[in-house]
């Protein structure tokens, strides 16, 4: 025997070899390059078999088989990785390649049918074998198949596998009822909502060590049991929502620059860095999904898993966008937010009433609530984009939703003192501690300078509505911000608009509207009489619906109190009084609350114009006779007539009508016994109308229950006269005295 074989354990190679980095470095090249062999090797085998076996039909796919490489040939890798090939020589090298080459036997992997050098012959029998296969059988679909783990039982192996669209071959699932399905159906159910509400509490609880889990959260949204995956990704939608309002900081979060990133910072602050870099990245793939949803509803794009049908995207959709239209008003400092007003603002023209109302009412939040100007003026940007972009023909409610833009004048005023610094005398470190990180970050561009902007984006995209024969109803509220130069032009549009007979009575409404609207602005220095628009309005009232909506008598009375009460210097009395005559007429046929806010309306006006008392009086004043069909307010005569018609309304059904007419019947007097009560009196026309509305089927005032008390029935004697009631008496009583005797008449008849 041998000397005893030493137990200490030898050295490796690797660790009596220095290596340096190079080393490493080429080690690792050596290692991906024989990695991607490896692949690509296997891909070629497998496309081989796939032609091999192309279109024969087998009732039971058989899974491909694996061969495991021998225990020594792993080790045997293993030191031709750890073996530095930047130290053979040339002569080596070759030589170890003409050994492989010889020793392919060895190396090779056993599932090939052919020697490593035997190419040809490969391919030759790649032919043989597909000329083999029948030619009946080449149309068959092949169809996609995954291999699962085979299962054993008393008669050996049983491969298992399925399609791809989730349909088992050979396993057939035990067969379950309905109430056993939905059963489990609300199992499941219950443990994603226990999931989605740990992951959810421990975000919420702790952002900046919890962010990776939003990930987790997010995965989610790729619910792939097709009896879960509606409500579950509809509730990890509203929940990711719910924890990016809670957990976004009040700032926008900017990227980090490259000295930034090189710096060396403190523990905390690197944290807070990692917290921010991945919050913005999940928030962004949150927007991304949603997005994807929205798109796949809109193209009717179905998905390959099939886990979701088509018919459940529409409630997805509707889930993601009111997802965005929540994030679009929490979080308009936030990252991506104008990404947000850019989806959005299209689907504000969509087909489905459901998702246009959302966005329309989203929008119109947003512009109420923005007081700095800078997200109403990235919507309104984008709404002129779109609207140019449809050539100008969108529906009534995208322009409509830019009615709560706040670029009046009273509104700018209040939003630059709300956001105006208090004045306080304070250090500089005091300021610096006072303001934001938001407020630091602000853009450069003021609240008035956004408002600029967004005014002339409406006034060019109006400009072109109106040249387009298309009426405006944004117009008259902004109507007073408008530049002198332009007065003429629009009142001669306006005009022409009114007279073509192609608007309705509210069309006409609203431009007449607009008119005074910007005459009550910086209209008023300029010298102009708008008769042809007084006559244009006296000629409409007998024309207004009277019906249900009632949205015309609105109208009618803003234009009453900016044609007759702010502008009572420039009107005639002739001209007032026709309108006065020609409102009770209309006031006898309309709505209860329209004849309130109508003879409001009179009252309005008679205290403009005391002189207007003539048409309470029976005399005639000048001469001519009232001509009420004339449509010219200076020459129908209004002073030779009486306003009978508020006769006829103190006995309207309305407690409140009765008393307007009796009020005004007398005078409209402002003190005394028929003055008005105050909380009557200090309510305008509008108020009034909408205070005493029956939309709602409500009576104001309530109508008073009946009495319970009931009434007596007045029966018998108590009805007839005392005397009568005497006589009756006695002949009653003597009938019950006397006896008849119906024998003796008898007898003496025969």
């Amino acid at each position: 025997m041998g000397p005893p074989r030493s137990k200490k354990r030898r050295p490796t190679f690797r660790r009596l070899l220095k290596t340096s980095g190079v080393k490493l470095e080429n080690k690792l090249k050596n290692r991906q390059m024989k990695q991607q062999n490896v692949a690509k090797k296997q891909r070629k085998e497998q496309k081989r078999l796939r032609q091999a076996v192309k279109g024969v039909a087998s009732d039971m796919p058989r899974p491909l088989e694996t061969y495991r490489s021998p225990p020594g040939e792993e080790e045997e890798e293993e030191f031709l990785e750890s073996l530095p090939t930047d130290m053979m020589e040339d002569d080596d090298l070759q030589q170890m390649t003409s050994l492989a080459q010889r020793a392919s036997f060895i190396t090779r992997d056993l599932s090939s049918c052919g020697p490593v050098h035997g190419g040809k012959k490969r391919s030759s029998e790649v032919v043989r074998n597909y000329e083999k296969v029948p030619r009946k059988m080449a149309r068959t679909e092949e169809k996609e198949v995954i291999h699962l783990l085979p299962i054993k039982d008393k008669t050996g192996l049983i491969p298992q596998s399925i399609e791809r669209g989730n349909t088992i071959l050979k396993v057939a699932l035990p067969q379950l009822t309905p109430a056993q399905i939905e059963r489990l159906r609300v199992e499941k159910i219950n443990q994603k909502k226990m999931t989605i509400g740990s992951l959810g509490s421990a975000i919420v609880s702790d952002p900046i060590s919890s962010v990776k889990r939003l990930k987790e959260l997010r995965g989610m949204l790729m619910e792939a049991d097709p009896s879960v995956a509606v409500t579950v990704r509809k509730l990890v939608m509203v929940s990711l929502m719910e924890i990016f309002k809670d957990i976004v900081p009040t700032y926008r979060i900017r990227p980090l620059t490259a000295a930034e990133k090189t710096a060396k910072v403190k523990k905390e602050t690197r944290q807070l860095r990692e917290f921010e870099e991945g919050l913005v990245s999940q928030y962004k793939f949150y927007l991304e999904d949603l997005e994807q949803t929205i798109k796949d509803w809109k193209q009717k794009k179905k998905k390959r898993s099939q886990a979701v049908g088509f018919e459940s995207y529409r409630g997805l959709a509707e889930v993601a966008v009111r997802c965005l239209c929540e994030l679009l008003l929490a979080l308009p400092h936030f990252n991506f937010h104008n990404n947000i007003i850019v989806v959005l603002v299209p689907l504000m023209t969509d087909p489905d009433k459901k998702v246009s109302a959302m966005c329309c009412d989203a929008f119109r939040k947003l512009f109420q609530q923005d007081k700095v100007g800078g997200a109403s003026l990235a919507t309104v940007r984008v709404i002129s984009g779109l609207v140019k972009s449809l050539n100008y023909k969108v529906k009534p409610e995208v322009l409509r939703t830019l009615l709560s833009l706040r670029i009046k004048e009273v509104e700018m005023k209040k939003d630059l003192e709300a956001t105006a610094p208090k004045k306080k005398f304070m250090n500089n470190k005091e300021k610096k501690k006072n303001l934001s990180r938001m407020q630091r970050k602000v853009s450069v561009m003021s609240s008035d300078q956004c408002v600029v902007v967004v005014y002339n984006v409406l006034l060019l995209c109006y400009n072109v509505l109106l040249l387009l024969l298309c009426y405006n109803v944004l117009l008259l509220f902004f109507a007073h911000l408008i530049n002198l130069e332009f007065f003429d032009d629009l009142l001669n549009v306006l005009q022409n608009l009114i007279q073509s007979g192609d608007l309705t009575n509210q069309e006409s409404l609203h431009c007449i509207q607009t008119v005074f609207t910007i005459l009550s602005g910086q209209g008023d220095v300029l010298n102009i009489d708008p008769l042809n628009f007084y006559s244009q309005l006296y000629q409409m009232l007998p024309r207004l619906h009277a019906g249900a909506p009632s949205d015309d008598v609105i109208i009618l009375l803003r234009c009453l109190d900016a044609m007759l009460t702010r502008r009572r210097k420039q009107v005639s009395l002739q001209r007032a009084m026709a309108f006065i005559k020609r409102l009770s007429m209309l006031s006898l046929h309309v709505l209860p609350n329209a004849s309130v806010g109508i003879l409001a309306a009179s009252r309005a006006a008679m205290h403009s114009f005391p002189k207007c008392d003539f048409l309470l009086d029976n005399e005639v004043q000048g001469s001519g006779f009232y001509l009420p069909e004339l449509d010219q307010p200076e020459h129908c005569n209004a002073q030779n007539t009486a306003l009978w018609e508020l006769h006829t309304l103190q006995r309207h059904y309305h407690p409140v009508v009765r008393r307007f007419a009796v009020h005004l019947s007398l005078g409209a007097p402002s003190d005394g016994s028929a003055a008005l009560s105050v909380d009557l009196s200090r309510r305008s026309p509008v108020e009034l109308f909408h205070d005493y509305s029956v939309r709602d089927m409500t009576f104001n005032p309530p109508v008073a229950p009946p009495t319970s008390k009931k009434k007596e029935h007045l029966v018998g004697t108590s009805l007839l006269d005392a005397e009568l009631q005497r006589r009756v008496d006695d002949v009653l009583n003597a009938a019950e005295d006397s006896q008849l005797d119906f024998t003796q008449t008898h007898r003496t008849t025969h």
